[in-house]
């Protein structure tokens, strides 16, 4: 019988990459890339992103991250930091055997957050976010490439973070003005859009996690409606009935759950394994599923990042994580 594992999910504190890749790598059952917004432009989600991306320029302006004709220097400075983050993992990973997930804002979100050379927002625009989605997915796919001939005996997952999805299909995101609010993107655009990233992973073999901390994930859409997302990781919090109603049958189909057990919204208050094992026994239990299919389809997490923690404070986090996930199937196979 597998055993349900342990992970995280994107960032963490402080400035040094050599630090967090060895706490990775070395305490977690699935590891990770880590995201280090302290070290400034470019390492932020947006800029980590940014970077990724295949064919598209971008710089920054005070509002924010702006597709443009050429790359500024901050485009340049979030690619130097990209490129020497996968430099040192490859240099720490050499003896690591499992999974490496690579974070990236998902296509929504980052459509979202980012401007057009003029005007509002990409997300106002059909056929920028259309080409935002696709440079995406190019640029992911060429990247993971890349990371199995550096790192071969590692296996490559992509996490595409969606903070902002409930905001954009329901109508809630601010024009870049701030007075009003652009147009709801409805379903089948939105699917459209994730598959136009999903797509070249899908064509490389390459798993795909789809990761929202916000409230009101359309998880129909998530696991339905689009093709290579194998995982879906959620904040515990947010996970309701009718959620269940979605996620039960689709975990008895071999989906799994990053379950964010761990919250994350008051820094450094650190939840003791007991404590983790309580909550998510509460949570699964009455659902009635077979124990065989909760340990398989189940990896806990923190809730979403952990770069507002101290450095300390993540790190024990992170271990609560790891001792909490062999007692939680230890207790729900009783």
């Amino acid at each position: 019988m597998s055993s349900i594992q342990a992970t995280g999910v994107g960032s963490l504190p402080g400035t040094d990459m050599p630090g967090a890749l060895r706490h990775v790598l070395g305490s977690m059952e699935l590891a990770w890339l880590p995201e280090l917004p302290a070290r400034g432009v470019g390492a932020d989600m947006v800029g980590r992103t940014a970077a990724m991306l295949e064919g598209l320029a971008v710089d920054l302006q005070p509002q924010g991250w702006r597709l443009g004709e050429r790359s500024g220097i901050d485009h340049h400075r979030a690619r130097s930091l990209l490129r020497a983050d996968l430099d040192e993992l490859e240099e720490y990973a050499q003896t690591h055997h499992g999974q490496v997930t690579i974070t990236a804002t998902g296509p929504l979100t980052l459509a979202a957050l980012m401007e057009r050379p003029r005007g509002d927002k990409v997300l106002a625009d059909h056929g920028a976010r259309r080409e935002l989605a696709s440079s995406l997915g190019l640029g992911l796919a060429s990247l993971v490439g890349e990371m199995r001939r550096r790192l071969p005996e590692v296996s490559w997952r992509v996490q595409l973070d969606e903070p902002s999805m409930p905001a954009v299909i329901s109508g809630q995101v601010p024009t870049a003005s701030g007075f009003s609010r652009l147009r709801p993107v409805d379903r089948p655009l939105a699917s459209a859009l994730l598959e136009k990233t999903t797509a070249p992973l899908a064509g490389i073999d390459c798993p795909v996690r789809l990761h929202s901390c916000a409230a009101g994930l359309d998880l129909d859409l998530v696991l339905r409606r689009v093709a290579g997302i194998d995982q879906v990781g959620l904040d515990a919090r947010w996970i309701t009935g009718r959620d269940w109603d979605v996620l039960g049958p689709w975990l008895e189909e071999g989906g799994q759950l990053v379950l964010g057990l761990a919250r994350t919204d008051q820094a450094d208050q650190l939840q003791r394994p007991d404590e983790l094992v309580r909550r998510g026994l509460e949570l699964l239990r009455p659902l009635g599923l077979d124990p065989t299919v909760l340990h398989a389809g189940l990896v806990l997490s923190t809730a979403c990042g952990l770069a507002g923690w101290s450095t300390r404070a993540a790190s024990a986090q992170l271990d609560a994580l790891v001792e909490a996930a062999p007692l939680l199937a230890e207790q729900l196979a009783r």
